[in-house]
């Protein structure tokens, strides 16, 4: 596997760039931070930093962390299919599982994939 300067492999580049893209096309900005790991063979992992909207930093500054949770994870996973079909057309690996949430307090989001495990990884 070929890998940038960073040490980074251009697959886990290309979803946190595609993630951020729909971040941004679904909650009008997307994050600041991005990073795509692997998680052993069959996992993925994106963490988002500064994710936050300005009418959720208010709901932030207000201290309704919950009431935050709730509304930005309901809307993860309302838009479960783009966060799925973005992972899958670039890893071409089935999606089984997706797990999405957000820490509201330190605005960091995590979406996690979970894959079909390969035919010759028994």
């Amino acid at each position: 596997m070929q890998q940038d300067q960073m040490g980074r492999h251009p697959l886990l580049l290309e979803i946190s760039n595609q993630i951020v893209r729909l971040y941004k096309d679904q909650f009008g900005r997307g994050p600041t931070k991005a990073r795509t790991d692997w998680a052993g063979p069959d996992a993925l992992v994106c963490t988002l930093r500064d994710t936050l909207t300005p009418a959720e930093r208010k709901l932030a500054a207000l201290g309704e962390f919950q009431r935050l949770r709730e509304s930005r994870v309901f809307f993860q996973y309302a838009n479960e299919d783009e966060f799925v079909e973005i992972v899958e057309s670039v890893t071409k690996r089935k999606v089984a599982a997706f797990v999405s949430g957000v820490d509201a307090e330190r605005d960091v989001a995590a979406e996690i994939f979970y894959f079909e495990p390969e035919p010759d990884s028994a």
